[in-house]
Formats: structure tokens, sequence, C-alpha cells
């Protein structure tokens, strides 16, 4: 391609040119996809997956009560709702409903889609509700009163905006938004969107009024406020995204002129100060009171003697090559650490202050597992998601204390009786071991295959229940593959450093080597192997159609970054020249230009079959890089489907229809291009 870029009037996102072209795309694709007996089939069983009451509702202690949200076929734009402990344990728990979002959407004429409540502490009888119109990640904030099940006329209200806000007490918040002014003169936002300032705002006061208590830069990320409420623990933290993994932080105290005290823990560390504990994750190796730490390290330190120049630490969690620390949470009285060792799920749980190892009973085995939620400032009630690639979600509830048990599951939505999941690695181009699932029927040795792959932002592709994909692909005789390629946090933070920027290329080689390793083991041929991929996985299934082609019959890209020489100046891209680089500079450009899909496509390519899906709505991931790189295919003579829907945000739905729709378009199309003969 030329510097010309014929194809930025596709950046107009709601422009009439741009969207006559969307709808000039989605006609042909929809005409000839979705009129088969097999698209309604593939359709209608996503929709009752999506949609059944049988599915767990998964809840959240705010007080004596559960909250939970809820789509189904009656409500496909919501609810939130609350029950008791004791009625949700029953078949039939009664539901308290606070917010009918389909109501609300047509009482007011506004395409509303639940985007969260923050609640007030200690009391819950206020919380902040965002709604976002057609599912973008902008919102509007309104305050609603619990007890009377009403707006508050005068509360706490925010236009749409990409805001971040957050309780102080009952009639004071922490809100950063995009302010018409600011006491600097600088932009309200960063070059990313995200607020880049802070402010207390009082109720019953004009946020332009409110007092800036904290102020970044606008090449940051975002700033964010946040004010903890343990009783007799009561702090507020200030941070700056200097970009998508570094971050300086202060504690803020108010009752000293809002006085800053900054926490001199790696920019690129994770860490968590509750009661007098300091809790630092490591991401790059720390040298610490003399002594050396590895990436993925776990330690503790005393907050107060910390701050006053104190190192004594101690070592919670340690890596190895095959272990890494996934996630922690706190209860009361424990500190439980998920680790994954190989890819798979293992809890350890820690007494507070001693860091003794005790024992937790009622966990099962060989399942996916992840803390779900806590009450540490009550109890030592825990909440845990179980899964795996064949097993239907279950919920565990319980206590560090006394152990846990299942107290709800879901139905299995297709016989996995005979399914099985096997891990494999392949050996990628300097040797790197890759891991990977195969997930089929036992009596199935070969045949149609898809290959799944996302690899970046440390975002670990676990072993989970495949619902959708189990009843509409492997159920019907298709191989699933999912990868824990590089770039991924698989295996602590390395997995995913050594692919940033410079070394993105282990991310392509990786996944490349996967699809090799398949077709050598004679699970598939290349014909009839498919890859998929969304938002970063786009980009993935881009670089897989540029640089290889040859190693797929067809593939799926979902609402994708593809234009990396532009991507950082459309909508939230900013935020990511962490982990790709900075196309603006020549020696970053470099390398990212040996990738990227846009600049990369060319003729000549022995293409694979094509089916791009993006939304207008998402103001994350711009869907001009689907459209354009769509116009550019065609232009260069390559058949390729596109569809866009209208609304649906980052996600590509706003409901549990559209996104069903989604799923049996993307299943149509593998099966009509690599599915067997008979599939067909």
């Amino acid at each position: 391609m030329t510097n010309e870029d014929p194809y930025l009037w596709l950046e107009d996102v709601t422009g009439d040119d741009a969207l006559a072209w969307v709808r000039d795309h989605n006609e042909p694709t929809v005409d000839e996809l979705t009129h088969s007996a097999r698209f309604t089939e593939l359709e209608a069983a996503a929709l009752e997956i999506l949609d059944t009451d049988e599915r767990i509702p998964y809840v959240r202690r705010r007080g004596e009560h559960l909250y939970n949200f809820w789509r189904d076929a009656e409500h496909p734009k919501g609810l939130w709702r609350r029950t008791t402990l004791d009625s949700y344990r029953s078949d039939t728990p009664d539901w308290d409903v606070l917010i009918d979002v389909d109501a609300l959407s047509e009482r007011e004429g506004e395409n509303w889609v639940w985007a969260g409540a923050t609640m007030n502490r200690p009391h819950y009888d206020r919380a902040l509700i965002s709604l976002s119109r057609g599912g973008a990640d902008a919102a509007v904030v309104r305050e609603y009163d619990v007890a009377s099940r009403s707006w508050v006329d005068d509360g706490f209200t925010l236009p749409e905006a990409k805001s971040q806000v957050g309780w102080i007490d009952r009639d004071t918040v922490y809100v950063g938004t995009d302010f018409a002014q600011t006491p600097d003169g600088l932009p309200a936002l960063t070059s990313s969107g995200y607020p880049r300032t802070v402010r207390r705002w009082s109720r019953g006061t004009d946020v332009a009024d409110a007092p800036t208590v904290f102020a970044g830069e606008v090449s940051d990320v975002a700033v964010g406020a946040v004010c903890t409420h343990t009783p007799g623990f009561v702090r507020h933290f200030v941070s700056r995204s200097t970009d998508f993994y570094n971050a300086i932080d202060y504690e803020l105290r108010p009752e000293n002129d809002d006085e800053l005290i900054r926490i001199e823990v790696p920019t690129d560390a994770h860490y968590d100060v509750r009661l007098n504990w300091l809790t630092v994750l490591t991401r790059s190796p720390w040298t610490v009171d003399g002594t050396e730490h590895p990436a993925g390290t776990l330690l503790v330190f005393d907050y107060p003697a910390w701050l006053d120049g104190d190192r004594t630490h101690r070592v919670l969690f340690t890596p190895d090559a095959h272990t890494s620390l996934q996630d922690h949470a706190v209860t009361k009285s424990h500190l439980v650490l998920v680790t994954l060792h190989d890819v798979a799920t293992r809890i350890e749980v820690l007494t507070l202050g001693t860091w003794e190892r005790v024992e937790l009973a009622g966990l099962p085995d060989l399942a996916t597992l992840g803390v779900l939620d806590t009450d540490p400032d009550e109890s030592d009630e825990i909440w845990f998601s179980a899964s795996s690639f064949t097993q239907a979600p279950s919920l565990l509830h319980g206590s560090t204390s006394s152990g846990v048990a299942v107290i709800k599951s879901t139905p299995a939505v297709y016989d996995a009786s005979d399914v099985s999941a096997h891990q494999y690695f392949a050996t990628s181009d300097d040797g790197t071991a890759v891991p990977y699932f195969v997930i089929k029927r036992d009596d199935v040795e070969s045949g149609p295959t898809l290959q799944y792959g996302y690899g970046g932002f440390e975002n670990a592709m676990t072993p989970s229940y495949l619902g959708i994909a189990g009843r509409n692909w492997i159920a019907r005789g298709g191989v699933y593959v999912m990868t824990n390629i590089r770039g991924g946090g698989e295996y602590g933070p390395e997995w995913h450093t050594q692919a940033q920027k410079a070394g993105r290329h282990l991310v392509y080689e990786d996944f490349a080597a996967v699809a090799r390793d398949l077709v050598a083991r004679g699970l598939t041929t290349a014909d009839q192997l498919a890859a998929q991929g969304g938002s970063n996985g786009g980009l993935l299934m881009g670089v897989m159609a540029t640089s290889y082609p040859d190693l797929f019959g067809a593939l799926v890209c979902q609402v994708p970054l593809l234009d990396m020489k532009r991507y950082h100046l459309l909508l939230a891209g900013a935020s990511w020249m962490a982990e790709y680089g900075d196309p603006d500079d020549p020696a970053q450009w470099a390398y990212i230009a040996e990738y990227s899909p846009y600049q990369r496509l060319r003729a000549g390519l022995p293409m694979p079959a094509f089916l791009m899906t993006t939304s207008t709505r998402d103001d994350r991931v711009h869907p001009g890089h689907a459209r354009k790189f769509v116009a550019r295919m065609e232009e260069l003579g390559y058949p390729v489907r596109y569809y866009e829907n209208i609304e649906g945000g980052h996600g590509g739905a706003a409901d549990n229809r559209q996104a069903a729709f989604k799923s049996a378009l993307a299943y149509e199309f593998l099966w009509r291009t690599i599915g067997s003969a008979d599939a067909r």
C-alpha cells in the first residue's frame, strides 16, 4: 500500500456513507448464512443455552442480601435483583426485582444496556447505576435509592462518558469524567479517552465545582481514586496509570489537607493494602532488602513500617517453570491463592498474620476454580466457580475456616459422556513448549477443527465449560482447540512480557506452531483447520491471514485490531501502546510493520475463507479496523463475508439474542467452509 489510505472514510463510525457500506455488506452475509435449517438449529441452541432459567444466577453479597443481574427470554435487557442466602439456597429463590432494564428502556425510549452497579458501604441503601446506549463502554451514571426503588432526583448523576465513580461515604464520591473545564486548563480526558483528573464530589453541589484531589498527565492512560471502608482502617488511594501495565500510586490523606504519600512499589507491580499488611505481586524481577525476587512473586510487608522505610518482608508465593499465581483474595482470617500448574488450577489457603497453610475442604478435583466473592470485613465467607471443558459450571459456597460445598449447578447442555480433553505441547520456532488443549468426541479421530487463541494482556486461557461450542461444534463431530500461547498469563508475567512490543512475533509463531502440530498429529488437515479470535485475538486472526494463510482453511475474525499504523489514534487504542508499541516511533514501527495485517494485506495470498464481524457501538476497538480490512480484501479480489452489529459494544452483542445470532453465524460459516462433506 502507499502512504495514502483510501478507506479512511470508513473510520467515520456513524457517518451516512460508512453505515451505507455496512448495510450493503451485512445483507449478502445474512442472506447467505442465515437461511439454512442448520443455522436455525445453531441459533436456537445458542439462545436456549444463554436464556435458560436453569443456569446459575451468580451473586455478590452486599450486606444482608445477595445481588444478581439476570437476562432471559422474557427480560432480554435484564433485571437487577436481590435475595437472601436462605432463599438463594432453595430451588426457587424469591427474587426482589430492583430495576427492570427492559421496562426502563421502553419508558425512556432508550436502548439501555446494563453496565453495572456500585453500592455504598456499609448500609448498601444507595447505588450508582451505569447504563450504556447500545452496549458502548461510555455510560450514563444515576444514583438509585434501594429502599424506595426510585432514582434520586437530586442525586449523583453523570452524562454519557467513560467515567470512574466510587463512594467515599453516603454523601460523597470520587469522580473522574469528561469535565467541561479543569483547573489546570488541560483536557479532562487522557489521550486514551479515560479520566485524567479525580474530584471529591459532595451531595447537593455541582460536579463542576467539586475540588480536584488528583490529576495525571494527558499522556497517561487514566487516573483513579478509591476509598477502602474496612472498619478501623479507612484509607484513600489514588493512582496514575502511566501506561497499560505501569502505575504511580499514592495514599491520599484528606484529614491532612489531601497529603499524598507515594507507595514505593515497582510501577508494574500489583499491590493491595489490607489492615496493616501490604501485599505486592511482582511483574518483573525486584530486589528488595538485598534479595532479588523473580516476576510473579507475592510478598507481604508491614504497611505502617513500610511507609517508615522498613523493607522487612515475607515471601508468600514463588513461581517456578510450571506454576504461576493467577489470583489472590482475602477473607477475614485467610489469604486465598489461586495458582496454575501447567494451566491446571490449584488453591492454597494461608492464615493472615502467621501465613501458615491450612486445608480447605470441599474443593473438586480436576476443575478450573475461581474466587467469585468474599466479604472480608465481616466473615470468612467465600464463593468459588468451578468448571472444566466437559463439566458444566457449579457454584461453591462456604467458609475458608470450615470448607465449601456445591450450592448451585448448571445442567449439562449436551451429552459430554463420550467427550474428552487432552493437553499437548507444540514446539514454537524458538524451541519453547506451547501448551494447548484438544476437546473432541472419543469416536472422532480427525476432522474439522477450530483453533481458538488470544495471546495478549496477560490473559490466561484456562479450561472452562464449552456450552455453545460443545453443542454446536463438538457434539456435531468438530474438534475444538484452546491454545495457551505467549502473550497470555498461563505461566506468569514473563509468559506475557516476552511477547510485548518487539517480542510480539512470538505470539504468532506459537499459534502457527500449534496449527502445524495439529496437522502433524493427524487431528486435521490444513483445509479442515479453522481459527477464531476476537479483539487482540482478532489481530491474531489478521496476522494468520496475512503471514500464515497456508495453515488454515477458514478464519473467523471478531471485533479486531488490524491497522496497527493507526490503532493508537482510534478510541482507546493509545492505552495499548505498552502492549504493541508506538507506531509513530520509527524504531517501534519497524517491528510492528512486520505483522500489521492491514499494511501486509497484498495480492497473491492463499487466503482462507474469511468471516469478519464487529460492532458499530464498540467504543473500545474501533470498527474501522474491520471495515477497512474488508474493503482492502475486496479491492484485491479476496472473497470475504462481513457482518457488523449496529449495537453491542466490544462484546459484539447487546443481549442474548444478538449473541446467539453472532455465534450461529460463525458456526454456520465454519460448517460450510471446513466441515466434512456430509456436514456441509
